[in-house]
């Protein structure tokens, strides 16, 4: 596409995307239901022939494919992250009959075999493998530069949900994957609440260990202490397995406190829920009051009801916050910078590289992420429960202007809208939102089943249910 172009379609599409999103949600301009089915499975057909171009012959998912030739070449490299996108993304292809259930089988026999062999440490899975030989990483493929094997909270939790996601679904593999998962203890990540004390023990999870020093190893100088980010899931998997205290859900911060150097001087006061001190705190942000995530993007907050049923658990709160978080990602883009589109988190950079993107004004990192007029495709995704009218109109929109979408491998992951260049890249991590999304939308539940019941309806669900934010 020439400028020339560039800028009209953009301008098109921005005037026909402000008008939808100043009308009621069911009175803006939408396809019919049977049109958006058609249209949906069309994107995860093409979502899903992504997951499977980057799948290597050894059953793992790589962390991405460059799709600016004729043929996707894969990387190296793999995480616990891409591993578990590329077993759920395989269970919904089957659940909405993209695939077998034959096919199913096969695809998640031959991952679980992989992930059997790949080396671990405490019970959980080191950050980077080569996804076609199952290796351990000690050098970036890309560069040679060292890599420090790391055991990351965040990245097993997304690795375990993907396993329990492939058990639930296909009863042949619970036995393995049980005995993968036996030793996955939560509480090694776990600093215990001391009172006298709570800087040092906040009852939080670490971000990882590097476990190459002797005993539990090293870990991280940070813990992941803001609730409404997508670590939360790791917090979820250990209450409900009980590895975890469920005080723990308590300890972590709706907000920095008062005082403390943050994006804005939170509203809200203290209370007392089962015993604990709670500082529910809250941002506003357009007179809208939310609970910020650290650094404003969608993925740390909505990711995790891909899996886990906030909003219908606790709707008056996480469904109130999700709500107001998506409606302010989107008034970012139309109102308050003016680009035509929205949807800011985390992606590859449309030039090279991956960097974070997202709404400062929602994020409590003082200096947190910017959305510098990189759109990502999996946020709208993300959106549809929220705001479906809108993220429809805003991956068309997104299509029609810069050709963000091919029918072969789907959305590619990102697009500067200030200057049209898409990027050439897809990554597991984003294409496994986009399939969780979309089996979300067209077939509810699909993948909810391991998240609804056991330790998640005993412990955490009577844990949201108990959420007040002050909103």
């Amino acid at each position: 596409m020439n400028r020339r172009s560039f800028l009209t379609a953009t301008t098109a599409t921005a005037a026909a995307l402000t008008a939808a999103t100043s009308l009621p949600a069911a009175a803006a301009s939408a396809p019919r239901p049977e049109a958006e089915q058609r249209l949906l499975r069309a994107w995860f057909a093409a979502t899903h022939r992504s997951m499977q171009a980057m799948t290597t012959e050894l059953g793992l998912a790589t962390d991405k494919i460059d799709v600016s030739g004729g043929t996707p070449v894969p990387s190296t490299q793999t995480s616990p992250t891409n591993i578990g996108c590329g077993l759920w993304s395989t269970v919904a292809a089957a659940g909405l009959g993209v695939i077998s259930g034959t096919a199913m089988h096969r695809a998640l026999s031959r991952a679980v075999a992989a992930v059997e062999r790949l080396e671990r440490a405490h019970g959980f899975w080191f950050n980077w493998y080569d996804a076609h030989d199952g290796s351990l990483l000690t050098a970036w493929p890309e560069t040679g530069d060292p890599v420090r094997p790391f055991l990351s909270t965040v990245d097993n939790a997304w690795l375990v949900t993907g396993l329990r996601i492939a058990a639930d679904a296909d009863p042949l593999l619970r036995p393995r994957i049980a005995a993968l998962l036996a030793d996955a203890d939560w509480s090694y990540f776990y600093t215990p609440y001391d009172p006298a004390d709570p800087v040092a023990g906040p009852g939080q999870l670490r971000g990882g260990y590097w476990p190459d020093k002797p005993g539990r190893g090293e870990p991280t100088a940070h813990h992941y202490g803001a609730l409404n980010t997508e670590p939360r899931m790791a917090s979820y998997l250990g209450i409900a397995d009980g590895s975890l205290p469920a005080e723990h859900y308590w300890h972590l911060l709706r907000t920095l406190l008062p005082g403390m150097g943050q994006e804005q001087e939170p509203g809200g006061g203290y209370v007392t829920i089962d015993g604990v001190r709670v500082w529910e705190g809250h941002y506003t942000y357009r007179g809208r009051k939310l609970v910020p995530t650290w650094g404003g993007s969608m993925f740390e907050a909505l990711m995790v009801p891909l899996f886990v049923p906030e909003s219908t658990w606790s709707p008056g709160s996480w469904g109130t916050t999700h709500r107001r978080y998506v409606r302010s990602q989107i008034e970012h883009g139309l109102a308050e910078e003016g680009y035509g589109f929205w949807g800011f988190s985390p992606a590859s950079v449309p030039d090279g590289g991956y960097r974070e993107y997202g709404v400062d004004g929602i994020g409590m990192q003082e200096d947190g992420y910017h959305s510098l007029g990189v759109v990502t495709p999996h946020a709208s995704f993300l959106a549809l429960p929220q705001a479906p009218a809108e993220a429809l109109a805003n991956l068309r929109g997104l299509d029609r202007a810069f050709g963000a979408y091919d029918d072969r491998y789907g959305f590619r992951d990102s697009v500067d809208v200030t200057t049209g260049r898409v990027s050439d890249v897809v990554l597991a991590l984003d294409q496994g939102m986009i399939t969780a999304a979309l089996a979300q939308r067209l077939r509810p539940g699909l993948l909810q089943g391991p998240f609804r019941g056991g330790g998640f309806a005993g412990r955490v669900r009577p844990l949201l249910a108990k959420e007040r934010f002050s909103l």
